[in-house]
């Protein structure tokens, strides 16, 4: 007798679970939506990357995703790397325009006096022998 009360409780309290999960659910026991994996590219389509682009990227995360310092500490090595380019590039545009600046204006060699060095003038364009 006392086995089958301890069963019929047991089965009360097992009906009143099952019963309990099932009503207070709240949405009809449905799985909610998985947020999208992938992410809306908010880097630039109509100009190169600069250090602020990168500084602000941000990947999505997920339960099993990546370790965000590290993905971090990867995007601050780029973005150092894009700004040290582009201080390089700034660089060399500024002595190549310097150059052709010097090229555009002949060095002054001073007045014709009338005299040449023995041999004439070599390596110039043109010959003046």
């Amino acid at each position: 007798m006392v086995m089958f009360l301890f069963l019929v409780a047991a089965l009360v309290v097992v009906v009143a679970a099952v019963t309990l999960a099932v009503l207070g659910g709240g949405d009809g026991g449905a799985l909610r939506d998985e947020p999208a994996q992938f992410y809306a590219d908010p880097l630039p389509q109509d100009r190169p990357l600069a250090r602020a682009d990168v500084d602000e990227l941000r990947l999505p995360t997920a339960v099993r995703g990546y370790r965000m310092a590290e993905v971090d500490d990867a995007l601050n090595r780029v973005g150092a790397e894009l700004a040290e380019r582009d201080a390089r590039i700034a660089e060399l545009e500024s002595a190549l325009a310097a150059a052709h600046a010097q090229t555009r204006h002949p060095v002054n060699r001073g007045p014709d006096t009338g005299y040449a060095p023995p041999g004439g003038y070599q390596g110039e364009t043109g010959d003046f022998r």
